[in-house]
């Protein structure tokens, strides 16, 4: 039984790695960009200003000389009801309901920063810097429930307060009458912050999911710098002067990153005479291929409408690879050779993650100067999202539901060189409930060499209520 104990606290350091970058899998909640995002993420074909950089490096060409400046608000805050299946002695089987829970994430500012330039005379050439920041939800997630007993998200997630990703990128785009093309070169990089409980209980198999509060171990891992290159390519082609084709396609490398992990050990007797020996590890998965299809109409000067889909390939986040260095545990009561540290050894954590499509429809209208004497454009967009988590896999860190994405926006011209832009942005989704036999996130790792059922700690009902506030302005000159 101690020697179990002893087991179980090592995997799941290995457990504790890979279980934080499942948010890496739902990386980004909604697309990005004040006038993109105002138009519901529809901004392929008809993207002609640095919004550009995120959908579609093509439209570059048609921002020579220009910056841009916007900033996002994504209020995000989640709901988690847990339930555990518990099987007794004599094969029956109940549900056990946890206390809720609630997720809430900081006010936190997501930026956008791009200028671009020509590189010939005629401005055929163009040329651009930018700096973007995904939108991501930095969850955080309280220790004990609405009744003051001890979470039953603690096992999934705590906090990912300090996290930080930003993408720089260099964009070249060429245009003539009728074509525009885009070749883009950027960066996935920064550092997750995070923390998460597991447990070191040797019992197996009992209410809960061994979850008696004196083996809870609080860890926090460090993991970075992140560095995942990619590329994106993009074309546009004007058909007609009421009807544009926009299309891209972008690959990121797969995220290969060293990471630290430091704990609290629990406060059970068992520990007592414990410490953690080392704190080195190595994470590594796939990140999806993207593609991207618009077609816009312009019936005239002031109006256009778009409609966009989206695929975004996340079948390939098939697993994650967990490889620890100098990590052991040394000095478990009971654990023969306590003087000899137990070494945590290399899992792959299996993930069954799916493509996710993405329909969109968007557009803007410039009201007449009779209605608004200083230039006043409206933007609306309405977007459809599927998840890429099959439900058996969603946890509080990783909740992504299928998704209704309503926006409204402006563009106010206040001077002929500078545009201020807002969006409001609401995310509709479904509540969503995994049936606890159904669940596949585990607890910690099986034990080596004596495979075991590892029970699921992420069934029960989730919510989540979100919407994107956003502010910026672009300025341009000859």
């Amino acid at each position: 039984m101690r020697r179990l104990s002893a087991l179980t606290l090592a995997l799941a350091f290995a457990e504790l790695s890979s279980s934080h970058f499942a948010h890496a899998a739902g990386l980004y909640f909604t697309d990005r960009g004040v006038r993109p995002l105002s138009r519901g993420g529809a901004f392929v074909a008809g993207a002609d200003d640095l919004g550009a950089v995120w959908y579609n490096p093509a439209g570059v060409a048609e921002a020579p000389r220009e910056v841009l400046i916007d900033a996002s608000w994504l209020a995000y805050s989640t709901t988690f009801s847990r339930e555990t299946l518990a099987r007794q002695s004599d094969g029956t089987e109940s549900v056990y309901k946890h206390g809720t829970v609630n997720g809430t994430t900081p006010f936190l500012p997501i930026p956008t920063l791009a200028a671009s330039f020509p590189l010939d005379a005629k401005a055929n050439w163009v040329a651009a810097f930018s700096l973007v920041a995904p939108y991501t939800a930095i969850s955080s997630y309280p220790l004990t429930d609405n009744g003051g007993r001890p979470s039953g998200s603690r096992f999934l997630l705590v906090s990912l307060d300090g996290s930080a990703l930003v993408a720089p990128a260099f964009t070249v785009a060429w245009k003539n009458e009728r074509f525009r093309v885009g070749l883009q070169a950027n960066v996935l990089t920064g550092t997750f912050a995070s923390k998460v409980v597991f447990s070191g209980n040797p019992e197996q198999n009992v209410l809960g999911a061994a979850e008696a509060p004196q083996y809870d171990a609080l860890s926090t891992m460090k993991v970075g710098p992140v560095i995942a290159p990619g590329v994106q390519v993009g074309a546009q082609a004007i058909l007609t002067s009421e009807w544009r084709l926009g299309a891209t396609f972008s690959y990121q490398a797969p995220l290969d990153s060293d990471a630290t992990i430091d704990v609290q050990l629990p406060t059970a007797a068992f520990f007592d005479r414990a410490k953690q020996v080392g704190n080195e590890a190595h994470v590594k998965f796939n990140l999806p291929m993207i593609a991207r299809l618009g077609v816009e109409y312009r019936p005239n000067p002031d109006t256009r409408v778009e409609l966009a889909y989206v695929r975004e390939f996340w079948s390939s986040h098939d697993r994650i690879d967990i490889t620890p260095r100098n990590l052991a545990i040394q000095g478990i009561t009971g654990l023969n050779g306590i003087d000899e540290p137990f070494k945590v050894q290399s899992i792959s954590l299996p993930r069954g993650f799916q493509d996710s499509n993405s329909v969109r429809l968007g557009g803007e209208y410039r009201l007449p100067k009779s209605v608004a004497p200083t230039p006043l454009t409206i933007r609306a967009g309405l977007a459809w999202e599927s998840s890429a988590v099959p439900k058996e896999y969603l946890s509080p860190l990783t909740v992504d539901l299928d998704k209704v994405v309503v926006s409204l926006g402006a563009g106010l011209q206040v001077i002929p060189r500078l545009r201020l832009d807002a969006n409001l942005s609401y995310v509709f989704t479904p509540e969503t409930y995994v049936d606890p036999r159904e669940a596949k996130v585990p607890r910690v790792a099986p034990v080596t060499g004596n495979p075991t059922d590892t029970q699921a700690v992420n069934g029960g009902s989730y919510a989540v209520n979100a919407f994107v506030l956003g502010a910026g302005c672009r300025y341009t000159w000859e």
